[in-house]
């Protein structure tokens, strides 16, 4: 078959603008196909987590992601002001926001900074409040930079795949590709029409989110609040809110939000009936349906995001598992479409993804009933709530929300492997995220080490090769980094202590040049992860 595109990426938002970039940068030809013909304004998410942070800043988009939050938290005290000068009942500048759980706040006045999980991300580590509606326009722009070619207005309407390829039939025509990616969100049309399992828990509640023009708002109280008639949320910008309400899920998730609707279940949940919502600027309806597909591919077709999985919003966890999928998915799918996947390659997008997913479900689903507005649910949250008021679980919860803890399983010992690469100060003056930033693999020679570098020698155009030092970690020897951003092979200096603890306490393991975190480790791990080498003599 010849094809239009290598791959077609059916869904423009966050996901797979952002598998789209991925794939522009190891040279792949992707359309993707948007049905809506401008980038939505809904309100979606408010926030990005650790990891996704990581992965915009290892592609250089730190500077515009950081004026982003600048004017985010200008409007978090525009809100404040505003309260006050309302003669709001409760007017009060919240502690350092290290996140919630079941709207419970987390103070970063009781988190443990010197946490070493928390140490790895640089410069990504101060930036969390981006949310979904600036994030896709700088993606968008980024992919238009790339040379990928977005077809707005466009809906994917049906597909054949083969094993030689996806014929996809769109409401302008078909194109033929060798790959199809459904990121076209939880009501996946290409989930659906590929026949994937959707297996998971039913919905149970009723969750409005908006952003509107309102008045009678003094006697509401900010941030999270829980009443015996459901929770609700006030701010952080004006004219936001949220409430949840827990009488079964909306009859017409299809329906127009309005004004009215919302009033109404703002004063059911709140108890406050002075509120009057006058005008609605964006406004949506979700519920805590929890789904997930069991693999995440089907022949030539693969999803990401909100295609592959389906939960409740709490936590802010919904946009940054797509983005992980999409760095995940992306580097390996250009390998499979290149030719120089080793076997088995691209079944390990499922193999990382899928824990991480099923966490996330459960993790929403835990929030879900501790704010159930009943007895039982109601002391259990007090008893979270005492919990929370103590640095170790502060700490706790804030590496969980903030996705610190992710690892992949990956053959070795080191505690970095299968960890996010830690963003190392180098002794050049650079940083190791300064070296990811064109998408491919890094292989750090810290000891100048010829037998490290003669394992990478097979590999020019696949893995770069840098040797240097790091003052900052002088025990570690060389880290194996894949495109994104997974430590794939790590190893100490032999006879260094051990370089750090993973964080269930266990110290790195001894180096053997025949274990897997010696020279035959890393030769294990490159050909696991980007083929055979090449024959030096050829």
């Amino acid at each position: 078959m010849t094809y239009d595109a290598d791959v077609v990426v059916a869904g423009g938002g966050p996901v797979g603008l952002m598998l789209a970039c991925e794939l522009a940068l190891s040279e792949v030809p992707v359309v993707v196909l948007e049905r809506l013909t401008e980038v939505d304004t809904t309100i979606k998410a408010g926030a990005i987590n650790t990891p996704s942070a990581e992965a915009f800043y290892r592609r250089g988009l730190l500077p515009e992601l950081v004026e982003v939050q600048r004017t985010v938290l200008g409007r978090f005290s525009s809100f404040l002001s505003q309260r006050q000068a309302a003669g709001a009942s409760v007017v009060r500048q919240p502690p350092k926001f290290a996140g919630h759980f079941a709207g419970i706040m987390l103070r970063g006045d009781l988190l443990d900074e010197a946490d070493p999980d928390f140490e790895a991300a640089g410069p990504a580590a101060d930036v969390g409040l981006v949310p979904q509606e600036p994030l896709e326009r700088l993606l968008a722009a980024r992919a238009a930079e790339l040379g990928v070619e977005v077809r707005r207005g466009v809906t994917l309407t049906g597909f054949d795949a083969d094993e030689d390829g996806v014929r996809v039939h769109t409401s302008q025509g078909t194109l033929r590709t060798g790959w199809l990616v459904g990121c076209d969100g939880g009501r996946s049309t290409v989930r659906r029409l590929a026949g994937f399992p959707f297996p998971g828990t039913a919905p149970g509640i009723t969750g409005r989110q908006a952003l509107v023009e309102m008045t009678g708002t003094e006697a509401l109280g900010t941030g999270w609040n829980w009443t015996e008639h459901g929770t609700y949320a006030h701010g952080p910008v004006p004219g936001r809110f949220l409430t949840v309400e827990f009488d079964g899920p909306p009859a017409d998730r299809e329906a127009p939000v309005t004004a009215q609707e919302l009033e109404a279940s703002l004063r059911r949940v709140s108890g406050v009936d002075e509120v009057r919502v006058h005008k609605v600027i964006s406004a949506t309806r979700f519920t805590d349906n929890a789904r997930q597909v069991p693999d995440y591919r089907a022949g030539r077709v693969l999803l990401a995001g909100d295609a592959a999985h389906v939960h409740s919003p709490f936590g802010g966890q919904g946009l940054n598992l797509g983005i992980g999928d999409a760095m995940n998915l992306g580097w390996k799918l250009a390998a499979t479409v290149r030719g120089r996947a080793p076997e088995g390659l691209l079944d390990t997008y499922t193999a990382e993804r899928h824990p991480i997913g099923a966490w996330v479900l459960d993790w929403t689903r835990a929030q879900v009933a501790l704010m159930r507005p009943e007895s039982h649910a109601g002391a259990l949250r007090r008893i979270v709530a005492e919990l929370t008021g103590t640095v170790t679980a502060t700490t706790f919860f804030a590496k969980k929300i903030s996705g610190v803890w992710q690892r992949y399983d990956l053959p070795g010992d080191h505690p970095l492997t299968g960890r996010s690469a830690p963003d190392l100060e180098l002794s050049d003056g650079s940083r190791l995220g300064d070296h990811l930033r064109d998408g491919q693999a890094l292989l750090l020679d810290l000891a100048d080490d010829a037998e490290l570098r003669k394992c990478a020698a097979g590999y020019g155009g696949r893995v770069r090769l840098l040797t240097t030092g790091c003052p900052q970690r002088p025990e570690l020897a060389g880290l194996l980094v894949r495109p994104d951003g997974c430590t794939a092979w790590a190893a100490d200096v032999p006879g260094a202590p051990a370089s750090t603890v993973d964080a269930g306490g266990t110290a790195s393991a001894p180096n053997g040049p025949d274990g897997p975190d010696g020279p035959d480790g890393l030769a294990a791990a490159l050909r696991r992860w980007f083929g055979s080498p090449a024959d030096p003599t050829g």
